[in-house]
């Protein structure tokens, strides 16, 4: 288990991180969100002893983090970075060596992980032939090859076009069926939606909201509403139905007013647009953290 304790950065007279603390279990998929700048690039660098906290304290297995440890630490740095002129096969197995992985298992497992992201034919060609995408995912690689227990990944998705993404996807929930601990740092919510169990969502240093995702989705309640339509949804900015319209090419998601139903908006809705669909829904993560950020008195950058 990975413990956060109250940890606390400042560089300078900016507050980095201030009084963050959770845990994560084993096989579980933790999110940890909020926007680009919100501080956790910097919580994850602490918790991989990269930098170390000003107060505060952080555990693994009930005890803070030694040399040895980072052999069983697996972590995807928003930073990326391998050697462009070495084969890519023999890039990983390096890497995979500094965290003490060697051998038949390791050329074994390193083989899959190529396979499985349709790298297999490139294990000998050097890294600078890899386009972008491909590249990453190898740096992915690079960061589970070892087979490690914790697993810190920091914005992975980054650059990746969609069926890369997908496979990536696919990965991580693998992973954490397995057993790892997996930490998933992201500001794009729709994500983090589809991949963790639990979220912790931190903006300018602080905690706005944390929770497992089926708890924070029942707080909210349903009073959201979705709906695909042909027309314009224009009125329902002043109708005094709906608080809050997010608006995507020919759908909405809207959340209803104080004592206003779906009823109503319907209702409303009826001979002004053509409704392809109409669904309660709970509010998507995406939406609760904009409501929560409001309420906190922040912005979203």
């Amino acid at each position: 288990m990975l413990e956060v304790k109250n940890i606390t950065k400042h560089f300078g007279e900016i507050k980095a991180v201030e009084s963050v603390s959770f845990s994560a279990q084993p096989g579980q998929i933790f999110g940890l969100l909020g926007p680009n700048g919100a501080g956790k690039t910097t919580t994850i660098r602490m918790i991989m002893n990269i930098i170390a906290p000003d107060s505060g304290e952080i555990l693994f297995g009930g005890k803070r983090i030694e040399e040895s440890d980072k052999d069983r630490i697996g972590y995807l740095p928003e930073e990326r970075g391998l050697y462009r002129k070495v084969k890519a096969g023999d890039m990983l197995l390096y890497l995979a060596g500094l965290k003490n992985s060697t051998g038949e298992e390791t050329a074994r497992r390193l083989d899959q992980w190529l396979e499985r992201f349709d790298l297999l034919e490139w294990k000998d060609k050097p890294v600078e032939s890899l386009s972008k995408g491909m590249a990453q995912k190898a740096q992915f690689i690079a960061s589970v090859l070892h087979d490690p227990e914790f697993i810190f990944l920091d914005e992975p998705f980054a650059g990746l076009d969609p069926v890369s993404t997908d496979a990536l996807k696919e990965a991580i929930l693998d992973l954490g069926k397995s057993g790892k601990t997996i930490l998933f740092s992201t500001h794009i919510m729709e994500q983090a939606e589809k991949l963790c169990s639990y979220i912790f969502i931190i903006n300018k240093g602080r905690e706005v909201l944390s929770g497992t995702l089926e708890g924070i989705k029942n707080r909210f309640g349903k009073k959201s509403v979705v709906i695909e339509f042909d027309g314009s949804i224009d009125f329902l900015k002043d109708s005094g139905i709906t608080e809050n319209i997010l608006s995507y090419p020919r759908w909405v998601e809207v959340d209803l007013a104080e004592g206003k139903s779906a009823d109503d908006l319907l209702k409303l809705l009826a001979g002004k647009i053509s409704v392809r669909r109409f669904e309660v829904v709970t509010p998507s993560l995406h939406r609760i953290f904009i409501q929560q950020v409001k309420t906190a008195g922040n912005t979203v950058e």
